[in-house]
């Protein structure tokens, strides 16, 4: 990535500012199966409350690429390294699928106005409210 890029760009991996801080200030904890590199800070300050962690990405920043094991140690759910302690994974998991929102592959269920907006009548059971029905009761 060029330095233009890294300066400019904030969704495309980290930004020099935090290329800095994380070389000056961070220690290596791990990688997971995406390519996220995983850092904590190497020494803390006398009284300084919680240990700072953070995730940089392997490419778009996105925090719905953190996997669940990750995201409980970078909000300090435990102490360990998941790696050290992780389940074998089970046949039935899920390869990660990023999140789609606001893309051309987002869902639209039918009747969205993206699909023609065209969704079923009704099927009689629902009466419309109006106030004069309920003045006459």
């Amino acid at each position: 990535m060029s330095v233009l890029a890294k300066i400019f760009t904030w969704w495309n991996g980290a930004t020099i500012g935090t290329d800095l801080f994380t070389r000056r200030r961070g220690e290596k904890v791990g990688t997971d199966a995406q390519g996220n590199v995983y850092y904590r800070e190497k020494r803390r300050g006398k009284g300084a409350g919680r240990e700072r962690r953070w995730v940089i990405y392997e490419g778009a920043n996105d925090a719905s690429r953190v996997p669940p094991e990750w995201h409980g140690w970078l909000h300090g759910a435990f102490d360990d390294v998941p790696e050290s302690h992780l389940p074998p994974a089970r046949i039935w998991e899920a390869d990660y699928s990023p999140n789609a929102t606001g893309t051309a592959a987002a869902y639209r269920p039918q009747g969205a106005l993206e699909r023609g907006g065209r969704r079923p009548r009704t099927s009689g059971d629902y009466d419309a409210w109006s106030p004069d029905s309920d003045a006459a009761a």
